[in-house]
């Protein structure tokens, strides 16, 4: 059985760690480096990084930032935002990222999730799949969570699955920042529609929360930014929680 892995996110805007709730309202958390140091120290698995205004704003992923962080850790680390090309990712992966997400720009070209496959290897291509309940149905939403499209969440981690895709970042835009526990209805949906890796997101308020994710869906790791970044959960003691909780974890 994978041992379920902890993974804290460090959502990059203008050079600084932010944090919103339902995607919006956002705060300072910090210097992303600093924090990035500070998770290795305390045992986390990876780390996801996300440049959440590269999109938007049709600027490329800040490669420099990259290369720092790349230079001061040594754990797996994903860089999304503002990927739109096999060139995109080329930069990400040659500053020191070890896997690339990629979230709107393919919905947009599907073809690219193949493209990036074929380039680096499967195991590079994260596609984060931000996810809303819409009138009893999971939809998936783009352009930051702006923009709802026309997949349903189930058949869209198919196709990417069947893509190439290694990895699929499930955010419920419900659960986004809410404190309230992950959305375990889709992961569950998510994670048992699909053979590769799903890393669950979107609601972590509680150690508790991490413990049903991982026992109650087939999620191969929690992902949170708030509740590590403030300190409301320091991970040491989370991994030693879900260890008596039964749970294999890295």
């Amino acid at each position: 059985m994978l041992k379920k892995r902890i993974i804290p996110c460090l959502d990059i805007k203008d050079g600084r760690t932010v944090k919103g709730v339902n995607f919006v309202g956002l705060r300072d958390a910090g210097d992303p480096v600093e924090l990035a140091k500070k998770y290795v120290d305390e045992g986390a698995d990876e780390l996801v990084f996300l440049d959440i205004s590269a999109t938007l704003e049709k600027r490329k992923t800040l490669a420099e930032m990259v290369e720092k962080i790349a230079a001061a850790i040594n754990i797996p680390f994903t860089v999304g935002g503002g990927i739109n090309s096999v060139e995109d990712a080329s930069t990400v992966i040659n500053a020191g990222a070890d896997k690339v997400s990629v979230n709107s720009s393919a919905v947009k070209n599907p073809q690219l999730i193949a493209d990036l496959a074929a380039q680096f290897g499967s195991q590079c291509v994260v596609v984060a799949v931000d996810t809303r309940d819409v009138n009893g149905n999971q939809k998936v939403f783009v352009n930051g969570g702006k923009v709802e499209t026309d997949w349903g969440t189930l058949d869209w981690v198919k196709e990417v699955e069947k893509l190439g895709a290694g990895e699929i970042l499930l955010t419920s835009m419900d659960g986004d920042g809410t404190k309230a526990g992950f959305r375990i209805d889709i992961t569950k949906q998510v994670s048992e529609s699909v053979n590769i890796p799903v890393i669950a997101s979107g609601g972590a308020g509680k150690m508790e929360d991490f413990a049903e994710v991982f026992s109650k869906t087939k999620a191969s790791g929690g992902l949170a930014a708030s509740v590590f970044h403030f300190g409301e959960i320091p991970i040491p003691e989370l991994k030693n929680y879900l260890k008596q909780q039964n749970i294999a974890i890295r």
